[in-house]
């Protein structure tokens, strides 16, 4: 059925949309509901054009290849092939130095009463979510739907060691709406109990009351999703929907509040009368090599 969202209008609004952001910050979905929010349906045909039409405008130079986050699919670590010369070695080596000389910094997050990660439903937004989280100190985790045993398992040990070091454990968790985004928060603290940590799993997004005021747009529960035949919710909505600078800001804000600014004041003055002694024993021990 012929409508005006061709592949000429997508491309010219994505042009006006992807120049908000940085690269590798809005995914295919992420821009897909933002041409939502300029009248496009959201509807599986529509999001395929979007993705054609993407695949359409890097390819003829438009938009850069990557402008988009994809990080389902990634490159572990790097071949190095480039020819090394004693020079480029002494310079690196000398960079090395400064930046461990100006390096010291106390734990952002010691003496803090929580221990908190932020847990996401999806990997292909963990571009969005990780630049908070470093500058944060916060571990970020992506759950890919239910998490494995393995991926569990792994959290229950750290969440283990925090407790035992005095800290209290706390997910902040960001998924879809649907049955299964609601229901996971609730696997994840069952199975992290089996293993023999209680964790607080705080749920911040996305919730029915935040798709009524942002105005979010629902779709048709999935088919398969055998949680939705007892599901009462509006319609599914991924937490795609949400502007990632939106989604950055409630990253932002659910890690504040676990976080004592009060605490942190100390460990910054213990931090700063420590920097100088720091230094100078670097320098001692650079003398006696």
């Amino acid at each position: 059925m012929k409508d005006e969202f061709t592949n000429k209008w997508i491309i010219a609004n994505a042009l006006e949309i992807v120049k908000e952001y940085d690269a590798g910050i809005l995914t295919i979905r992420g821009l897909h509901y933002r041409l939502v929010a300029r009248g496009m349906t959201n509807t599986l045909n529509h999001y395929k054009r979007v993705v054609n039409a993407m695949i359409d405008a890097r390819w003829s130079g438009e938009i850069r290849f990557d402008a988009f986050s994809d990080n389902d699919r990634e490159i572990i670590g790097r071949t190095r092939y480039e020819d090394v010369t004693l020079d480029d070695k002494v310079e690196e080596a000398k960079y090395q130095i400064k930046a461990w000389m100006r390096s010291y910094y106390r734990n952002k997050w010691e003496g803090q009463y929580y221990y908190p990660e932020v847990f996401i439903e999806k990997k292909a937004l963990q571009g969005v979510f990780e630049s908070v989280c470093t500058r944060e100190g916060v571990a970020l985790g992506a759950c890919k739907g239910y998490p494995s045993l393995t991926f569990l398992k792994d959290t229950a040990d750290r969440m283990a060691a925090a407790e035992r070091d005095g800290r209290q454990p706390i997910i902040l968790y960001f998924g879809d709406y649907d049955p299964s985004g609601e229901d996971i928060p609730r696997a994840i603290g069952e199975n992290l109990a089996r293993m023999g940590v209680n964790v607080e799993i705080k749920r911040i997004a996305l919730m029915e009351a935040q798709v009524i005021e942002m105005n979010l747009p629902p779709a048709p529960v999935k088919e398969g999703d055998s949680r939705s035949a007892a599901w009462d919710g509006l319609g599914q909505v991924e937490l795609d929907a949400i502007d990632p600078k939106v989604l950055q800001q409630m990253c932002r804000d659910a890690i504040k509040d676990v976080f004592d600014e009060l605490i942190y004041e100390n460990v910054q003055s213990r931090e700063t009368d420590e920097r100088a002694e720091f230094q100078q024993q670097l320098r001692d021990y650079v003398n006696t090599l």
